[in-house]
């Protein structure tokens, strides 16, 4: 099997994208036809070699020799739609800042690459669909890009008020009878539709116990995040867009990361509106608002002109994907929006690093210094962005007082002063914090 896309495959998607772009409220019917062995090796060859396993616990590598054995099986129970979706493992991981666990779901790998092979499809149809306002999950968009919007949204346009919501449970909470409504209103294919079926109610394994699913989409498989964002698209998105700001007296605008939100009103009666309703919508399709992360909060160049006036420094807080963000000025004297790592996150990357480090300390000087800067390249890659220099200084801070006193705890000559640390340094360098969304670039990725 060839692992470079095909040509075919690729004239195919664009065909459907050009129908869902050109007839809004078409209802496609055969989408089938367009899952190949090729969309699923393709899809298959992309899945790291060292993902997890599945509850069969076939690896990534396995799955690749043992292709030509189970695609043709796997086609015809799908064509026929007959085919048993695997159970989802799950597994949990801490949740930022928290004692918390969060449940993540892990498919199979073949499970995973089919998953990946209809969401490709389903997305050529969606793409067309979804509004500039969501960002997760999206080919082409980011969480910088979502920042970036929210920079220039704030800074550039008539903006007072910023409602801060996130959703709880969210993946746990998807109504499965809405959920499937949402998609035949695009999709009419039933062989489409049993997967997606037998993908909702496929069993949870914990514990070696298999659990029915009755409600929500593990949060783990792609097909989870194309339709997530499918459900808030018509309870959220278009609600916003459509019927909402018809009916408010200033500007708002919605910017949305798959669960986690914000809204930016001109006016606060506006705001107050939105957010006594905003619960009853939600509410309407099975979901709730998190109360401990959701707030309105007085915002943008007005608020930080009264707040001077009253003798306040700055005006709240706002926290967005693992950012606070605040007003302040430039070196102008200007409004602008300033970013900063949040607080819990900050805490969570130093606990990451302390245990890499004390789990690393015997190795090599050389390995354990190629893992640091491995682990600093993704920090700074994500949390880079203009004025939050100071937080990666705090990270880089970090790891050379922590790397020294691990590299001491080893040192049978006992503490490894800072001269000598300095001269370790020199010859297995860290990664220096470096910004990778400046000012200029952070403007420039803005969408709206």
């Amino acid at each position: 099997m060839q692992r470079e896309d095909n040509p075919v495959m690729t004239t195919g998607l664009e065909r459907i994208a050009a129908k869902a772009r050109s007839e809004t409220k078409f209802q496609f019917t055969s989408l089938g036809h367009h899952i190949t062995q090729e969309r699923v090796w393709s899809n298959l060859s992309r899945i790291p070699l060292k993902s997890a396993p599945g509850c069969d616990a076939q690896t990534v590598t396995e799955a690749l020799q043992d292709f030509n054995g189970w695609i043709e099986p796997m086609l015809q129970s799908v064509h026929r739609q007959g085919y048993k979706a695997p159970p989802i493992r799950r597994v949990y991981i801490p949740k930022p800042g928290k004692q918390e666990m969060r449940p993540l779901g892990v498919p199979s790998v073949a499970d995973r690459a089919l998953q990946r092979s209809v969401s490709e499809v389903l997305s050529a149809i969606y793409e067309q669909d979804f509004l500039s306002c969501s960002f997760g999950g999206r080919p082409g968009l980011s969480a910088h890009k979502a920042l970036a919007t929210v920079n220039e949204l704030i800074a550039g346009h008539k903006v007072g008020w910023v409602l801060e919501a996130d959703l709880k449970n969210f993946f746990g909470s998807l109504d499965h009878g809405w959920l499937l409504r949402f998609v035949e209103l695009r999709v009419g294919d039933p062989r489409i539709i049993s997967l997606i079926r037998r993908w909702l109610k496929a069993g949870i394994m914990e514990d070696g116990e298999i659990h029915p699913n009755t409600e929500g989409t593990p949060q783990g498989g792609s097909i989870s995040v194309l339709l997530s964002n499918l459900y808030l698209h018509y309870v959220l998105d278009l609600w916003f867009t459509k019927v909402v700001k018809t009916h408010l007296q200033g500007e708002a605008y919605l910017v949305r990361y798959i669960d986690d939100f914000v809204i930016c009103f001109q006016f606060r009666s506006d705001a107050i509106r939105v957010q006594q309703v905003l619960s009853k919508r939600l509410a309407k399709f099975g979901l709730e608002l998190e109360p401990n992360k959701t707030k309105l909060v007085e915002f943008g160049l007005f608020a930080y002109r009264y707040a001077n006036k009253c003798g306040r420094k700055r005006p709240e807080t706002l926290y967005f994907l693992g950012f606070t963000i605040y007003c302040t000025r430039n070196q102008k004297g200007n409004f602008k929006v300033g970013f900063r790592t949040e607080k819990t996150r900050l805490r969570r990357s130093m606990l990451n690093l302390s245990d890499l480090m004390r789990r690393m300390r015997h190795l090599p000087i050389r390995e354990q210094v190629i893992n640091l800067n491995r682990v600093l390249r993704g920090h700074y890659a994500y949390y880079g962005i203009a004025g939050n220099i100071r937080s990666l200084q705090k990270i880089y801070r970090f790891v050379e007082r922590y790397w020294r006193k691990m590299l001491s705890s080893r040192n049978r000559e006992g503490r490894v002063t800072w001269d000598v640390f300095y001269k370790i340094k020199t010859l297995f360098p860290l990664q220096r914090p470096k910004l990778v969304l400046p000012y200029p670039r952070l403007q420039s990725i803005a969408v709206l």
